[in-house]
C-alpha cells in the first residue's frame, strides 16, 4: 500500500521541492552503525570530492548560505578537519596493514625455525587489536565526514542571481502579448463547463489534488505528449518509458530527499510503498518517482560510458508523484498543483566541457516546443534560493495564465554538473583512453565523472492550464463554448470530436 504524509513545501519544480536542504543529524563519537542510506541499490558509496571542499571552505560556506541550505554550524570547516584526520588515519592503517602482511610473509617463510615462527605469531597477535581499533576509528571518521559532506549543495554558476524567487532574471520572452487577466478564464470553470475534467469523482476515489481527464481533456494529454516527443526525437533524443517505482536510495543520490528531516516527526515528500515489518528487513525502501529524471539518471549508475557515445540524450515519459501538493488556495486550484501527473522529461549525460552547451540546447528545445503551442511565455534564470541541492544552474519557463492572473511555471532545466554522477558512479572514458595500455590502468581510479542535466519537455497539467485559459472561446453572452488549440497539435489528435468544441488555429 502507499503511505503518505503531508509536507508543507510547494512543488515549483522537482529540483526544488525534493531538494536535500534538511539539517544534518548530530553524530556520535561512537563507531557509526551500518548506514542503509546507500546500501539497497548495490551502488558503491558516493565519491564526494572532499579535497575540493577542504580547499574552498569559504566559498562552500557562502554558497550554502546563499542557497538557504540548513547546515550544521561550521559544517564545511568540520569537513575540512575530518578530511585531514581521515587522511592521517588512512596512512596509519595502510602502514599497519603493510606491517601485518610482512609479518604474515615471515610466518609463511620461516621454515622449521619454531622460535622465529612463535615470535612472528606473537607480533601478529599484538598488532591485530591495534589494527582493528584503527580501522574502527577510520570508519567512524569516514562516516561523519560523508554525512556532513552529503548535505553540502552543488556549486553555483557565477551568473546565477543571488536571493529569493523575486530575484529571478528574465532572459527572454516569447509568443503573443499576454491577454488581460480574467476570472472568467479560470481553467477549472472552463473544463467543468466543457466536461473535460472531473475533480469531484477523483476526490471520492483518491482524495483532493487528484483528477480525471475526460473527453477532449484526455485527448489533449495524449496530443501534448506525442507533440513534444516528436520535437525531442527530431533533435536526437532517444525515447524511453521509465519505471514509476524506484528505490529511495536512487532518489537520494540524485539529490532528492524522500523525507523532510526538518519536520518533527520527519514527513514524507514522496509517496512511499509500505512494507510490513517482516518485509522491511528484507526489501529495499521503494517510492513513487517524483520525476522521470530519477529513473533516467539511475539507468547510468555504475557505468563508464565510451567517449564517442557522449553526449547521451534521452526523452523519458513517466508519471510524476508529488506528496506535497500544498495548502488550499489559488496556487493549488484544479490542475496547477496536483499529486500525480504525466511528464515528459529531457535528460542528458555529457563530459564536463559539454554540459553548459547542452543546457543551452535543452533551453532551445523547450522554447521550440512552447513556441509551437502559441503560448505567451518567458525564460528565467533562477536565483540561488530556488536551486535544488543538485543544480549548478536552473532555468524556469513560465507561461501566462490569465485565469490565474499571473505567470505559472511550465518547465525547468537544470545542469547538475557531476553532483549526481559522483553519487551514482557515472563516468566516461578519457578522450585518449586505451583500455590495454598501462597508463590507462594506472589512471583507472581517475576516470572522470560525467555531468548530468535534466529539463521538462512537457508537464501535462500545467500546459493544459495555459492552453485552456488562453484558448477558451466564449459566445456573446460570455458563456464558454469551446477551446482554440494550436494547429501543431492536430496531427497528434486521436480521432475527432463529435461535440465540435475544439477549433484549430
Amino acid at each position: 500500500m502507499l503511505q503518505r504524509h503531508c509536507a508543507t513545501n510547494g512543488i515549483r519544480s522537482a529540483s526544488r521541492c525534493f531538494s536535500s536542504s534538511s539539517s544534518v543529524p548530530k553524530t556520535s563519537k561512537k563507531t557509526a552503525a551500518p548506514d542503509p542510506f546507500f546500501s539497497s541499490s548495490g551502488i558503491p558509496r558516493p565519491r564526494i570530492d572532499y579535497r575540493a571542499i577542504s580547499e574552498n571552505v569559504l566559498y562552500k560556506s557562502h554558497n550554502a548560505f546563499n542557497r538557504k541550505v540548513q547546515l550544521q554550524v561550521g559544517a564545511v570547516q568540520t569537513v575540512a578537519r575530518l578530511y585531514d584526520e581521515y587522511k592521517q588515519l588512512l596512512r596509519i592503517v595502510q602502514d599497519k596493514t603493510a606491517a601485518r602482511n610482512a609479518i604474515q610473509n615471515r610466518i609463511e617463510n620461516c621454515g622449521g625455525d619454531k622460535e622465529l615462527r612463535i615470535a612472528a605469531v606473537e607480533e601478529a597477535k599484538a598488532l591485530k587489536p591495534e589494527l582493528a581499533d584503527l580501522k574502527a576509528k577510520l570508519a567512524d571518521v569516514e562516516g561523519r565526514l560523508e554525512t556532513l559532506a552529503l548535505a553540502i549543495p552543488n556549486d553555483t554558476h557565477p551568473l546565477t542571481p543571488i536571493g529569493p524567487e523575486s530575484a529571478a532574471k528574465v532572459l527572454s520572452t516569447h509568443g503573443p502579448a499576454p491577454m488581460p487577466a480574467s476570472p472568467a478564464r479560470d481553467h477549472v470553470s472552463i473544463c467543468r463547463a466543457l466536461d473535460l475534467l472531473d475533480l469531484e469523482s477523483a476526490a471520492v476515489v483518491t482524495g483532493t489534488s487528484w483528477y480525471y481527464l475526460i473527453n477532449e481533456g484526455a485527448l489533449l494529454e495524449l496530443a501534448l505528449i506525442n507533440y513534444a516527443l516528436s520535437i525531442a526525437m527530431k533533435r536526437g533524443f532517444k525515447p524511453v518509458t521509465t519505471p514509476d517505482v524506484i528505490r529511495a536510495d536512487i532518489a537520494r543520490r540524485c539529490g532528492f530527499q524522500p523525507r523532510d528531516q526538518n519536520a518533527d516527526p520527519p514527513v514524507s515528500q514522496m509517496y512511499h510503498i509500505a512494507n510490513s515489518e517482516h518485509e522491511a528487513a528484507h526489501h529495499p525502501e521503494l517510492i513513487l518517482a517524483g520525476t522521470a529524471e530519477i529513473p533516467l539518471a539511475g539507468m547510468f549508475a555504475k557505468k563508464t560510458l565510451p567517449v564517442q557515445a557522449l553526449p547521451v540524450k534521452l526523452v523519458g515519459l513517466g508519471r510524476a508523484f508529488r506528496a506535497e501538493a500544498g495548502a488550499r488556495g489559488a496556487d493549488t486550484r484544479g490542475l496547477y498543483r496536483v499529486h500525480q501527473f504525466t511528464k515528459l522529461e529531457l535528460f542528458a549525460v555529457t563530459a564536463e566541457e559539454q554540459s553548459e552547451e547542452m543546457m543551452e540546447k535543452l533551453r532551445s528545445l523547450q522554447v521550440e516546443i512552447f513556441e509551437g503551442l502559441g503560448l505567451p511565455f518567458r525564460v528565467l534564470d533562477m536565483p540561488t534560493e530556488e536551486l535544488g541541492a543538485s543544480a549548478y544552474r536552473k532555468y524556469d519557463i513560465e507561461a501566462w495564465m490569465p485565469g490565474r492572473g499571473g505567470w505559472g511555471e511550465i518547465s525547468s532545466t537544470s545542469n547538475c554538473t557531476d553532483y549526481q554522477a559522483r553519487r551514482l558512479h557515472i563516468r566516461h572514458e578519457r578522450h585518449n583512453s586505451d583500455s590495454d595500455s598501462a597508463t590507462s590502468k594506472t589512471l583507472a581510479a581517475a576516470v572522470p565523472f560525467a555531468h548530468t542535466l535534466n529539463g521538462t519537455a512537457a508537464a501535462i497539467p500545467r500546459l493544459m492550464v495555459a492552453l485552456v485559459e488562453n484558448g477558451a472561446r466564449f459566445d456573446k453572452e460570455g458563456k464558454v463554448v469551446g477551446i482554440d488549440l494550436p494547429k501543431s497539435l492536430r496531427p497528434f489528435w486521436v480521432g475527432g470530436s463529435a461535440r465540435n468544441i475544439v477549433q484549430w488555429i
